[in-house]
């Protein structure tokens, strides 16, 4: 599926094929949190890195988020690269070079309508504040952690695949 995003400003706009087009987690950690904003969780989907087009590429930052221990002593920094838009901060893709094929684009900043998912997967509620409450359907998978299910497979599975 040929989808189309951006940031709130317009000033970054991109275009990314994916297999894997359905958003389909939900992430709770503390970075996607704060970093993403977006209802106490991140929503990533799967999309192929060497078709990513970018406008406004001079108005990308990247962050890369330092990981911390149970007692929020800094113990290294995440290998995940996250993309934004410089001017109005809208979360827009990661990146991580261990998957270097891959390219994950956050579902709030895609302009093409989305399928909707048959179920979500609810990951790394070990981290999520109690003031977040988790929307669960009936057929949800919930993790403290990861799930073993890959993007890839998690569509493959429900016959998702585009």
């Amino acid at each position: 599926m040929h989808l189309k995003g951006s940031c709130h400003c317009g000033k970054v706009r991109f275009e990314v094929e994916s297999p894997h087009p359905v958003p389909f987690n939900r992430c709770y950690c503390e970075i996607c949190r704060k970093t993403a904003g977006s209802g106490g969780f991140a929503i990533n989907i799967g999309g192929i890195a060497e078709t990513m087009q970018v406008t406004g590429q001079e108005f990308v930052s990247v962050y890369q988020a330092a990981i911390r221990d149970d007692a929020g002593e800094e113990i290294g920094q995440s290998p995940l690269r996250r993309h934004f838009c410089s001017h109005c901060g809208s979360a827009l893709w990661a990146w991580d070079d261990r998957w270097p094929d891959l390219i994950h684009p956050h579902a709030g900043a895609i302009d093409t309508p989305l399928p909707k998912p048959p179920e979500l997967v609810h990951l790394m509620l070990a981290s999520k504040p109690a003031w977040v409450s988790v929307e669960h359907g009936p057929d949800d998978q919930s993790y403290d952690g990861y799930p073993e299910e890959s993007l890839e497979a998690w569509h493959t599975r429900l016959g998702l695949e585009t």
